[in-house]
């Protein structure tokens, strides 16, 4: 790349009509000037500049040079000018990966003003509930949530993710109300099956000591809107996000059970691939989605601010 470099020094010796102020547009010494070009003249084994006394002349081998020159300099300012442009405006298309139900309940509602927001943005948006490879796949970012694994990705908390062990009133009239984690056993449990152990019910009590429980049940599903639907029909009790039932507590479709035996809450996050820059449309999709979501997710104000009910803390 020396020769790229002796070439721009070349061209503002020639632009500026003189060693001494092309040294000093390029904060250079007059002698380290003097250098470049005269190691340009001896690689190319032809003289560029006639040296006067009083001014600097092209050769003809000069001028076909320095041609040359221009428009390496002009494609060199238009990459810089359309980096600047790239890394300050969101533009192009964006590939998100994110959970079926999460997405469809809690981020297609807000696409259109995301999209109003940024007019040069193009979304390309995949619903799965299984852990995707970003690079592999190539994904811009995802939301995941839960406990992060330990991965090369870079993550950023969007919200808190809080699991609730619920049940419609008609289901407990009939089954009765749990009143401590070994109660489960005895009820009807529906259960996730993409979770590492589906029937562990991973629990805690209030002094933060495991008191997890192994639940059955006649239904499982691997999406949990179905398990929400026939929680709402009164098939048995759910162990869920909040982000699905909220609005259903906070009606009171479903009641919520052993509050004081729920893991504190976890996280909802966007991944995206370890990289140095972070490229506007990444940026300004996570912050509009930091923004809607936070401090407290809308799913959970809705039943946590309910009169009567008592707000667990904890992060």
């Amino acid at each position: 790349m020396e020769h790229l470099v002796d070439l721009a020094v070349f061209a503002r010796v020639v632009e500026n009509n003189s060693f001494s102020a092309a040294a000093a547009a390029l904060k250079l010494s007059k002698s380290a000037v003097s250098k470049q070009v005269a190691r340009l003249e001896a690689r190319l084994g032809a003289q560029l500049l006639q040296r006067t006394t009083r001014k600097l002349a092209l050769t003809e081998t000069g001028r076909i040079v320095y041609g040359h020159a221009q428009r390496l300099l002009a494609e060199a300012e238009a990459a810089e000018t359309a980096v600047q442009a790239l890394y300050s405006t969101p533009r192009g298309r964006l590939r998100v990966n994110m959970p079926v139900n999460f997405g469809q309940m809690h981020v297609a509602p807000l696409l259109p003003d995301f999209l109003a927001r940024c007019p040069e943005l193009e979304l390309e948006l995949t619903v799965n509930d299984r852990r995707i490879d970003l690079l592999e796949e190539d994904v811009d970012v995802a939301i995941r949530i839960g406990v992060l694994a330990d991965s090369t990705l870079t993550a950023r908390r969007l919200a808190r993710n809080r699991m609730v062990i619920c049940a419609a009133p008609a289901y407990l009239r009939r089954a009765g109300v749990p009143m401590k984690p070994e109660d489960l056993r005895q009820h009807q449990c529906l259960v996730y099956s993409y979770l590492p152990a589906p029937e562990i019910w991973p629990l805690v009590n209030e002094a933060g000591a495991a008191a997890a429980v192994k639940v059955s049940g006649r239904l499982h599903a691997n999406n949990g809107d179905m398990l929400r639907i026939a929680a709402l029909a009164g098939t048995g009790i759910i162990f869920s996000p909040s982000f699905m039932v909220g609005a259903d507590l906070a009606a009171g479709r479903l009641v919520p059970l052993l509050e004081s035996y729920t893991p504190a809450p976890s996280g909802i996050y966007a991944v995206y691939p370890a990289q140095r820059y972070l490229t506007p449309k990444v940026r300004a999709f996570i912050d509009f989605l930091a923004e809607r979501f936070g401090p407290e997710p809308p799913w959970d104000r809705v039943w946590l601010n309910t009169p009567g009910k008592q707000q667990r803390t904890g992060d």
